[in-house]
Order: structure tokens, then sequence, then C-alpha cells
């Protein structure tokens, strides 16, 4: 049987994180994992939802899809499985236009209304999803990682010269820049420190040295075992506390302790004084650098401790076998069903939003 995702791009981070990582499972069930990343064009995009048709389980990953294409898929699809690890129902914490957009709320409320089940990357994203359509059909499926896969940090170096690591896309960049008075004050509290920024981009930073590491799949692992301490920075905002925390885990996997500002899932994920130390203020990060950089074994000891977490709650091996479960029923549950009609002749948002299916295409999520 044959699971068919329409991905956001080729070799799409989301896609490797949340769907590829999770093949064997799917494998060991008998289904087969193809994935087809959607042209942006919204017309070159039509035919390849046609491929929807060959399918047995159709997951549609993250795209906020024109209502007319949304009818059409959810038309030639057996099942239909929404997948999203952002707040894409806003605008997200960079636009100059604000967070709150009607548009996307409308297509999010249909794209989630017309599917047979959700995934969404944490708790608060399932929260918000089953607000709209009840929490049945609505599954947290957290964005994981291997930990086997990640070296552990050694943990040898002490005070000037400790490095700190960044990991992320270059659309995340603008998070260090508000994070910069941030590491200009641990960098005065703790001569020497240097920032690896591990990107396709770098940033110019006044308060630390940068030291850039490109990014490539088979090094990031290894780049972030060079490091001592990861760093992670959200904005306070509702894009921010959908975010899944995926460069925590990638630190916590390498054995890095972790400092970051508590918001979203920096605090569900780092447990402060165990796993890493939450701080808010210049002062509270230069305190937390600096009593890190000063004892390896402390780094060693939290480190170890982030790793098992990651091991216990966040690993490919525990939420892999539930995927593929939730797929096995579902596209079992379809054989032999008539595919659905729906009926998205209008809609009627709870907040008395409606809108009809010559409304404009959403806009492209972020």
């Amino acid at each position: 049987m044959k699971v068919l995702a329409f991905t956001e791009g080729p070799n799409h981070v989301c896609f490797r994180y949340r769907l590829e990582a999770f093949a064997g499972a799917l494998a060991d069930r008998g289904w087969t994992l193809e994935s087809l990343p959607l042209a942006p064009n919204t017309f070159e995009r039509s035919p390849q939802l046609r491929e929807a048709q060959g399918a047995d389980v159709v997951i549609l990953q993250r795209k906020l899809l024109p209502l007319w294409q949304l009818h059409r898929l959810r038309r030639w699809s057996n099942v239909l499985i929404y997948d999203f690890d952002d707040a894409l129902y806003c605008r997200d914490s960079y636009s100059r236009k604000g967070p709150a957009s009607w548009t996307r709320l409308a297509h999010f409320w249909a794209t989630i209304y017309a599917a047979d089940a959700v995934t969404a990357g944490n708790p608060y994203l399932a929260d918000q999803a089953a607000a709209y359509i009840g929490p049945e059909k609505v599954h947290v499926a957290p964005t994981c990682v291997s930990p086997n896969t990640y070296a552990v940090a050694k943990h040898h170096r002490r005070d000037r010269g400790v490095r700190l690591a960044w990991i992320g896309q270059h659309s995340t960049l603008p998070c260090l820049y508000l994070a910069d008075p941030l590491l200009e004050a641990a960098t005065a509290r703790t001569p020497g420190l240097e920032l690896r920024v591990v990107c396709n981009q770098f940033p110019r930073l006044h308060g630390i040295r940068v030291v850039p590491r490109q990014w490539s799949q088979a090094t990031e692992a290894a780049e972030l075992a060079e490091a001592d301490i990861g760093v992670s920075y959200l904005p306070d905002d509702e894009w921010s506390r959908g975010k899944c925390g995926l460069k925590v885990l990638q630190y916590m996997a390498a054995g890095l302790p972790v400092v970051a500002n508590p918001v979203g899932m920096n605090c569900r994920m780092i447990e402060h004084g165990v796993t890493g130390l939450l701080a808010r203020t210049p002062a509270e990060w230069a305190d937390a650098v600096a009593r890190l950089a000063a004892d390896p074994q402390l780094r060693a000891t939290m480190g170890a401790a982030g790793r098992a977490v990651v091991e216990r709650k966040f690993s490919v091996d525990h939420w892999a076998p539930e995927l593929a479960k939730l797929v096995d029923r579902l596209g079992h549950a379809a054989v032999g069903r008539p595919r659905p009609v729906p009926r998205f002749d209008k809609f009627v948002l709870p907040e008395s939003l409606s809108l009809s299916l010559d409304d404009e295409a959403a806009e492209q999520a972020a």
C-alpha cells in the first residue's frame, strides 16, 4: 500500500524529520512512502494533486491550498492526513503585516476540516486545531530525531574559548539578531566565547564572535558535537509558541546543555537546572552561560540528561510505530469505502468568518 506525501520542497527539513524518518516503520506494516514536492505556481500544482488518486493514503504537509485545489485533493484522496509543525494559521514573528491573518486562518480551518486526521507537531498546535474541529481526529506527532546518529560532545573546554552553538535554517536567523544583546552580556561576563552558527547563511552580530559552519545533512551532527553549549531564542508570540524545537532536540541529542528563553517548546523540552538553563534577561543569560562555561562536568551531566529525554520522549524509535499505526488504521478502514464527496460550497468559522470556493488563494506558508 502507498503513502503519498505532498511536501513543500525536495529534501525539505520537515519531510526529512517528520515523515521520511518514519519510512522504516511504515514499511514494517507494508506501506511505501513517496514524496512529491508541490510546485509554487498554483496551476503547475494542479496536475500534481491528481497523483493522489494512485495512493491509499495522502499526507498534505504544511501547505494551505486554494480552496478549489483543496476540494479536488479531498475528492481524489481515499484518506487525507494534514501534517503541520508551525502556527500556519497566522503570520510569522517577523511579518511587517502583523501576526493576524484571516486568510490563513480560514484556509487552515478548511484544511483541517477536510482531513481525515491531523498530526500536529506539539500539544499547543494540537489544541489550536482541536478548538475548531474537536480533539477526536487531532494527534500529537512531535518532530523527532535519532539520537544514535549524533556523537556526544566531549566537554573538555573551560571558560575562555567555550563554544556556543546555534543551528537552523536561514529563515530563522532573525531570532539570533534578537538574541544579540543576550549574547553580548554573556561574552562580557565570559570573554573569549564564540558562537558557531551552523547554517547556509551567517549573521553579523555585535555581541559575540561568529564562527560560520556551512550546514550539510552529512556534517550537522558532528558540528554540534564540537561545541559546548546550545543556544535558542524565540520571540514571545503566537508563531513561536507553535515552534517544535528541532534545534533544541539536536543540541540535546549531541549531549549539549541548552540555554534558552522560556517560550513555547523550550519550556517543555528543557528542564531548568537538569537539561539546561532557562533565562530571560541579559543578566540571566550571562549567569547561565558563565555557570556552564566554568564547569565541564556540569555540562556533561546536563548533556547526558538531555540526551536521555530525547531517547525517551522525542526519538524516531519511540514515535515511528505510533505514526505507522495511525496510517495503517486509517488506510485499512478506507478499503472498499467510496471516496468522500466534500462539500466546500460554504464554510462558517467559529469567528463567524465565511468564505466560498471562489475566495482568494491562501498566502504561501512561511
